[in-house]
């Protein structure tokens, strides 16, 4: 059976990521080990807006690099036998071609749409275009890998 969407309370179930670090709020568009689109409520409070910048708040980019390693994380994890994932975790090895291409303004919904590119035992390789409004704002590839929780 496949799920077309997951919220943040599985989403938190997947990830070892807590708050202010998590940074997506769900998964849509779900195909198990394939695709996804992330969403992440930017918000004008968020931790990083305070000081980036006073006076005109962007989302860092490498805060999208992380939401693109979220979701993608995510994904993984969800399609994977759950005997399989028990006590792992993903980590972000490598990120390549990221472009940021307009500012993420505070106070938007981006939306991270991913693709596991291929994957190699362990090791997997993804592609994503972030979104707002349809509008592209960045996109890059980047390689993760599943690696034991100690």
């Amino acid at each position: 059976m496949s799920v077309k969407e997951i919220d943040k309370k599985i989403i938190k179930s997947l990830l070892p990521h807590r708050e202010p670090m998590l940074l997506i709020d769900k998964l849509i568009n779900i195909v198990p080990l394939k695709s996804a689109t992330a969403v992440m409520h930017v918000k004008k409070d968020g931790f990083y807006v305070q000081g980036h910048f006073p006076d005109q708040p962007v989302m860092p980019g490498v805060l999208i690099v992380e939401a693109f390693g979220q979701a993608a994380a995510a994904l993984t994890a969800h399609g994977i036998d759950p005997k399989e994932y028990a006590n792992k975790l993903v980590y972000l090895m490598s990120i390549d071609k990221a472009r940021f291409r307009n500012p993420v303004i505070p106070d938007c919904d981006l939306h991270l749409e991913i693709e596991a590119i291929r994957s190699h035992g362990r090791v997997w390789k993804y592609k994503g275009t972030a979104k707002v409004d349809g509008k592209r704002m960045a996109d890059a590839e980047w390689s993760a890998t599943i690696v034991d929780r100690k």
